[in-house]
């Protein structure tokens, strides 16, 4: 054990010094002032007044032991008495990237999906979560990570830009850098290769978080293509496959077409589907929620993290005995009153 705040013995101490040398000086200058008392030797040798003084000394013997552990006990818990140690954390091995449609028509949709994964995400333990958006180009915003704080304010400003605030349009840099618009297919191929490479893979780094990790992209789009993507939607699907990763898709444009394989959310839904993962309507209240569940789902190997520093308080024992000897002090004090 050791005491963070270290200096406050040394200053008490001296604080004490100065107090008990004011005291005495007080004692002094209080003993010069007496004035002797004729025949005070016959009532001092009463039985009774000397059972009294000593009942008097024995409670102030009490009050100066109370008070003194009082504030040697308050002294020290000021220093802030803690333990540190080392402790490697078990983290569950998921990562999860978003993957959102950035184009003019998903905004609105992309703004709920951000809002709800951010409040969700304060759930998350260990898991790392990464952003990437696209238009006709894709942008990494933030890589896979758990810093959970860093990942709730880019959320924030990640919806902010998609309400269309002028002072978030910065946020959406870089999307429009190619031809056409909605290119899905080479977002989610973009999205597919944020992961980190697995062991086995050609320029996979070989360390312990390179375990195989449960792999799941929230895939948010209406699946309007407007272009010519150098990977078609199936390709990019075939790509996660290969890859292990496992697509949800989120679609805000889910019309009926019947039957018809060719339409835009039976073509998502495929692909998603392929990569056993799941399809979902933005208009389902549960969308966002039930797809975190299904990630959760999955299973997943623990592992453990990188050694963390913890400081743990110990302050425990000497407010136990501050508090007792405030006690002892009040009730000695209670029988010395005249």
């Amino acid at each position: 054990m050791e005491l963070i705040f270290w200096w406050v013995l040394p200053a008490a101490l001296v604080m004490a010094g100065a107090a008990v040398w004011w005291g005495l000086r007080q004692y002094k200058a209080g003993n010069a002032r007496r004035r002797p008392v004729a025949h005070g030797d016959r009532l001092t040798a009463l039985p009774e007044y000397q059972a009294a003084v000593r009942r008097y000394r024995r409670w102030l013997l009490v009050m100066a032991v109370a008070a003194g552990l009082l504030v040697t006990a308050c002294t020290v818990a000021a220093a802030r008495p803690a333990e540190r140690s080392n402790v490697r954390p078990e983290q569950h091995n998921r990562d999860i990237v978003l993957c959102l449609d950035a184009s003019g028509s998903m905004s609105s949709a992309d703004s709920a999906v951000v809002e709800t994964f951010g409040r969700l995400a304060q759930e998350f333990d260990g898991e790392r979560i990464g952003l990437t958006i696209f238009d006709s180009t894709a942008v990494q915003v933030f890589p896979l990570t758990d810093d959970y704080e860093y990942v709730a304010e880019q959320l924030k400003e990640a919806r902010r830009a998609f309400d269309g605030e002028s002072e978030a349009a910065g946020f959406l840099d870089g999307t429009w850098g190619g031809e056409g618009s909605s290119l899905i297919g080479d977002g989610l191929a973009s999205c597919v290769r944020s992961f980190p490479k697995t062991d086995g893979e050609p320029g996979a780094v070989q360390h312990q978080s390179s375990q195989q990790r449960s792999r799941s992209i929230i895939l948010a789009t209406d699946n309007y293509l407007s272009g010519n993507p150098i990977f078609t939607l199936d390709e990019a699907g075939a790509l996660a496959l290969e890859s292990g990763v496992r697509i949800y898709a989120l679609n805000p444009g889910d019309y009926d077409f019947g039957g018809d394989p060719g339409q835009p959310g039976a073509q998502l839904r495929s692909v998603a589907e392929k990569t056993n993962g799941g399809y979902y309507v933005l208009d389902d209240p549960d969308a966002v929620a039930g797809i975190i569940h299904s990630v959760q789902a999955t299973e997943a190997s623990r592992f453990q993290g990188s050694p963390r520093a913890v400081v743990a308080d110990q302050a425990e024992v000497p407010l136990a005995i501050a508090l007792l000897s405030g006690l002892v002090l009040a009730g000695a004090s209670w029988r010395l009153k005249p």
